[in-house]
């Protein structure tokens, strides 16, 4: 038995501070490899990985009935060694079990690469997670959020929670998901937009960090049901010049934060930091679409939207001409756009909208929104949509709102990007999309 009761825990990543004394640690087997006299162990927890001496008859035997993912409790003494994880190892230890693994593992995560595809790690999450590769993903994730709230912290903005169970299914054209709620329709919120522009009311400078939900039967690479949003609206703005202004600054906010807090992480995943210049570089829509034309040959140019080829094509010329991963393109067309979208004052087909693109794709969608009453009303009409639905909504509008405007980032497609990944549910904790609801 290893007296343990009045020892203090030590985190792997502590041992270089406590050379020559005695520790206690505690994690999973990560793995062992046996020698004809004695073992090395490897004992993992959250902070890493620490390699474990074993010479010992007893221990030895112990060791001998264990699975990989066994948790143990490891009292012993740290001795620098160059060739040892961290440039340290564990002597004379004394084990103790605290849960055995019975069951052969799904897949081996003692590996330097995870060898399993991704439907099989994704059915195995609560395992596969454990793998360092894929925590480190998470913790970047973790740095992202924790990034976004330092910053706007410190822009004085108040972050809010908002309903995520909502009465009205008419905010977008999105499909959602309905819900019987006592008796009622009810809907999951596909995005916290009508409340974030009321409480620009209470607050002028909001955020929040929350799930959204999108029920379009959608199965690609790049879309979730469910997926976390980074949500920012402010008010006493000029336009969604000053929006993408914000928005710039918070970008490179977070990805600072999360390059200088996840160093070992980073180098894990051989992260390759964005390029991003002071201003990032913006189109004009109606530009960009001439742009594909005569630079790619793609007749696009009454194309309302930009296909998935387009973003990349236009990222790449991005990159070429202002060396800027990020790409602003502005003046979507008002017909997509929702109806809360500030309509371009000199040509009101177009918006006051925008997209940021990040390395190919879409990461950002944000703009100027209304803010006097009978515009609402003149929009909502305009796209034969009834007021009733919105009728809470509007409420903010009759008693005064300032010019404001704001944007969502998609947190998990942000990670995703940031690694030069390829799909979305490699930075999803547990995705939900057409096919999975489980675990």
């Amino acid at each position: 038995m290893v007296a343990t009761k009045s020892m203090e825990r030590t985190l792997v990543a502590q041992l270089g501070e406590r050379e020559g004394q005695e520790v206690l640690l505690s994690g999973w087997m990560h793995t062992i490899r046996r020698l004809s006299k004695f073992a090395f162990l490897l004992i993992r927890d959250a902070s890493g990985v620490a390699q474990v001496i074993v010479d010992s008859k007893e221990q030895l035997s112990l060791l001998a009935e264990l699975q990989d993912e066994s948790v143990l409790e490891v009292v012993g003494t740290v001795v620098a060694e160059p060739n040892a994880p961290n440039g340290f190892e564990i002597h004379k230890p004394r084990i103790r079990l605290l849960s055995p693994v019975r069951d052969v593992v799904p897949f081996p995560i003692n590996k330097g690469t995870l060898n399993a595809n991704l439907d099989t790690i994704l059915d195995n999450a609560a395992f596969g997670l454990r793998h360092p590769h894929k925590r480190a993903v998470f913790t970047l994730s973790a740095a992202a959020m924790a990034g976004f709230r330092k910053h706007l912290n410190e822009q004085h903005f108040t972050e809010i929670t908002t309903p995520k169970i909502v009465a009205s299914a008419t905010e977008s054209g999105a499909n959602v998901f309905r819900l019987d709620y006592f008796g009622r329709n009810a809907y999951l919120a596909q995005s916290p937009q009508f409340y974030k522009q009321m409480m620009v009311g209470v607050f002028e400078r909001v955020f929040e960090v929350a799930p959204v939900f999108r029920a379009e039967p959608h199965s690609t690479t790049r879309h979730l049901n469910e997926y976390v949003s980074l949500d920012v609206e402010f008010g006493f703005i000029q336009d969604h010049r000053t929006v993408m202004k914000l928005l710039t600054v918070l970008i490179q906010a977070m990805v600072t934060h999360v390059l200088d807090h996840c160093k070992t992480e980073a180098a894990l995943l051989e992260i390759k930091p964005p390029v991003m210049p002071i201003e990032f570089p913006s189109i004009f829509f109606p530009d960009a679409l001439e742009l594909i034309y005569t630079r790619y040959g793609d007749d696009c140019r009454e194309e309302p939207d930009l296909s998935p080829q387009h973003e990349r094509w236009l990222c790449e010329w991005a990159l070429e001409q202002y060396q800027s991963d990020f790409l602003f393109v502005t003046g979507y067309p008002s017909s997509k756009r929702p109806f809360y979208t500030h309509p371009d004052p000199v040509n009101p087909r177009y918006t006051n909208g925008f997209d940021l693109l990040f390395r190919g794709m879409e990461l950002v969608t944000g703009g100027q929104r209304l803010h006097l009453y009978a515009d609402y009303v003149k929009a909502l009409t305009d796209r034969k949509l009834p007021l009733e639905p919105f009728s809470g909504y509007l409420d903010a509008f009759r008693y005064g709102m300032p010019p404001h405007g704001g944007f969502a980032i998609g947190l998990e497609r942000f990670v995703m990007l940031l690694l030069n990944g390829q799909n979305l549910r490699e930075t999803t904790l547990f995705p939900r999309d057409l096919n999975r609801l489980t675990p």
